[in-house]
């Protein structure tokens, strides 16, 4: 991926959720909801304060995160759809 994210961004792609229900049910793609969990890409170097301090992000690449079904702007890369959002708009880390 050629991205480099500017500030506070990141970019990030989306996981897909389960097509089946846990009693085996296929959910068919029309009726499936966009996931609202993905991994982290690449991360902006930060933004910087009043002072012209640099504050980093505090995510970092490989890190599950949640964030809101319609988040962030959609591009595609070589075939994949990314979302490129500031950091402000990830809810959450998900730990393993």
């Amino acid at each position: 991926m050629k991205l480099r994210p500017l500030h506070d961004r990141v970019i990030v792609k989306r996981i897909d959720s389960e097509t089946k229900t846990a009693s085996g049910i296929v959910i068919p793609d029309a009726a499936a909801e966009k996931p609202d969990q993905g991994e982290i890409l690449a991360v902006g170097p930060g933004k910087k304060n009043d002072k012209g301090e640099l504050h980093p992000v505090g995510v970092k690449v490989g890190d599950r995160v949640l964030f809101g079904k319609y988040s962030g702007q959609t591009v595609k890369v070589d075939g994949d759809e990314l979302l490129v959002m500031k950091e402000e708009d990830l809810f959450a880390v998900v730990e393993k």
